[in-house]
């Protein structure tokens, strides 16, 4: 059995702990897969989360963002129905989705049992990288100063 030393890894990750934490809950994460999603670019800094949700209405769905984290959880209120097949899912979810810094929920609709959560990363201008010129020209000569009799 070969065993990997990750020490030099870990002194070269300052300050990527929640970048190694959330490696960390991904191996250990639960693997419910209810409700199924997919997530899509749209454009370089677009994306859209679409999840099934078959039978629920806006009414009975919340979207919440804390600290980087979308929460989406849904629960049916099905009164007392007496089903002698229920074969759509009606039962109570909780799905969280880690979000990039920067990324935004700009809207969310619900049409056909679909529910499209759009993402938006809107860097800041002081973030963004900028270009600057290099002006063409010879040497500058610096002038000491003489100092002056007071």
């Amino acid at each position: 059995m070969r065993t990997y030393d990750f020490n030099p890894l870990w002194r070269s990750t300052i300050g990527f702990d929640r970048l190694l934490d959330l490696v960390d809950a991904a191996q250990h994460a639960n693997e419910d897969s209810y409700p199924p999603y997919n997530i899509e670019r749209l454009g370089e800094d677009r994306y859209q989360i679409s999840l099934a949700l078959a039978g629920f209405a806006p009414d009975d769905i919340s979207l919440t963002v804390e600290q980087n984290v979308l929460t989406v959880e849904g629960r049916k209120d099905n009164g007392n129905r007496d089903y002698l097949h229920q074969g759509i899912s009606a039962r109570p979810f909780k799905r969280e989705f880690n979000l990039a810094e920067y990324v935004e929920v700009k809207n969310a609709t619900s049409d056909n049992g679909l529910l499209s959560i759009e993402l938006v990363r809107e860097i800041p201008e002081a973030m963004k990288p900028r270009h600057i010129a290099i002006s063409r020209g010879g040497p500058t000569k610096v002038q000491q100063s003489q100092p002056t009799a007071a």
